[in-house]
């Protein structure tokens, strides 16, 4: 028997939703609001999970990567009262199964529900033969939901040939999971073969691509396979694929369908059994709309797609990256492990990381030559800019809270005094200490004699409103 949970805080909607899925021979479960689905979602195993969006304590899609987290992992169903076009893109690219709007025949509704059941048995069926096989994924670090979600395609595509796609902004790590795809596939012993194609010659780009006969032109002086020969029986990684000259693509493109290709020079075609796997940060789609990149080229390129998360979408996995990281580079350098600050990590996880994983790699390695002799790291130890910037963001964030109420207001819209005494201490609080460690340029003996406060209880206090302090 399949367990199913509604999240619906419309009772009759559950009532309905409920009976329907009894009579399929299902068991039922219902949540009115987001609190009570996340606590029976971590507490019980469910098959299905059927989420409205506009709940009275906060937005359904913003609850798919928890329920995706959930121990059981079940496929979400949106249903909604409200249709909106980016509402339904942005539930399929969190990884919901369906989006309906209420207002659903029961034919549709219970179409949708045993698909979604057949699609979670035969992916289950699925899983239990790949866990077999442990996952190759070489520096690949973390176990975010949406790191996990993002691994759990490339085990899918190891049992398949089929071309894959990888999408992500700059620095997500799109070659490691170009890698860590080939590494899983029935190709690992072949070569993997890169071609950036941001560095492509416009001279030259023929030649190394498809190779050249000895001759062929000038300085040609003996025969050269080109990198898509190289790639035969293995795996072809074409890195930013964007960057293709336009003139390659049509080219490309009969390679990708025939395999086969003519070197330069040469009077016959050779063949090369290559997989292609393709990665970019650039949008394809918009290119293809405005010309300047082949549509019918993109579609054979995403067979199969992985769209890796940014690092401010896996925060989670900030502490994993920086240990793994953090070790790696003392024993580069040789200068033996390093504890790290709470603050250090605290502030790695308040920075954004534009740069993605690559720009926190880059910062560790800058900040252990910087901490070379010290046991531990520290805030102090991190680029000034990372600082200034989590430093600023705080300050605005804290001039941006919304003022208190004023008591001529409504009487139904002022809150109990305690409530108002308690928030006008903690600004005044706040207030004071930015304008003490301002004042004292973050001196803290100097702050210390002005404030009349222990050290220990200015830090405590510096530390409750996330305000930076020199030691």
């Amino acid at each position: 028997m399949n367990k199913i949970l509604v999240i619906d805080d419309d009772e009759m909607m559950c009532a309905t939703l409920s009976a329907l899925i009894q009579r399929k021979g299902h068991a039922a479960t219902c949540a009115t609001t987001l609190q009570q689905g996340r606590e029976l979602a971590e507490t019980q195993d469910f098959d299905i999970v059927f989420l409205d969006v506009m709940m009275p304590d906060g937005n359904g899609l913003d609850f798919l990567a928890q329920i995706d987290a959930a121990p059981s992992a079940p496929e979400v169903i949106i249903i909604t009262g409200f249709g909106d076009p980016d509402g339904a893109e942005l539930a399929i690219k969190s990884g919901a199964w369906d989006y309906i709007e209420k207002g659903f025949s029961i034919k549709e509704i219970t179409l949708s529900l045993e698909r979604a059941l057949q699609y979670r048995k035969e992916k289950q069926e699925a899983l239990r033969v790949t866990k077999a096989v442990p996952l190759q994924r070489a520096d690949i670090i973390g176990n975010s939901p949406a790191l996990n979600a993002c691994l759990e395609l490339v085990a899918q595509s190891a049992g398949s040939d089929a071309h894959v796609f990888i999408s992500g902004e700059t620095g997500t790590g799109k070659e490691l999971f170009a890698r860590a795809v080939h590494a899983n596939s029935a190709r690992r012993n072949q070569n993997f073969v890169v071609v950036d194609c941001t560095a492509l010659p416009e001279t030259l780009v023929e030649s190394l691509l498809f190779g050249h006969e000895k001759g062929a032109f000038t300085g040609a002086e003996r025969a050269r396979d080109g990198l898509v020969k190289q790639a035969h029986k293995g795996t072809l990684f074409l890195d930013e694929v964007g960057e293709l000259p336009m003139n390659l693509q049509k080219a490309f493109l009969r390679v990708l369908q025939e395999h086969r290709f003519r070197p330069l020079g040469a009077t016959h075609e050779v063949e090369s059994d290559f997989r292609l796997i393709a990665a970019t940060n650039r949008d394809l789609d918009a290119m293809a709309a405005e010309g300047s990149f082949r549509s019918d080229l993109l579609f054979r390129l995403r067979s199969f797609v992985i769209e890796l998360p940014s690092l401010r979408k896996r925060k989670d996995d900030i502490k994993a990256l920086t240990r793994h990281y953090v070790d790696r580079f003392c024993e580069q350098h040789g200068c033996g492990p390093k504890g790290l600050d709470a603050e250090f990590l605290e502030m790695l996880m308040l920075y954004p990381w534009p740069g993605n994983v690559r720009e926190l790699v880059n910062t560790l390695e800058r900040t252990l030559t910087a901490a070379h002799y010290d046991p531990t790291l520290f805030p102090q130890h991190l680029p000034s800019h990372i600082r200034v910037h989590v430093r600023r963001a705080s300050l605005e964030k804290g001039n941006n809270e919304p003022e208190l109420p004023t008591l001529n207001g409504a009487p139904g819209s002022l809150p109990p005094l305690q409530d108002y005494r308690e928030e006008a201490l903690i600004r005044a609080e706040r207030q004071y200490l930015n304008t003490l460690m301002a004042f004292t340029r973050t001196e803290i003996s100097s702050a210390c004699n002005i404030s009349g406060l222990s050290q220990s209880r200015l830090y405590a206090l510096l530390k409750k409103h996330d305000i930076n302090r020199k030691t």
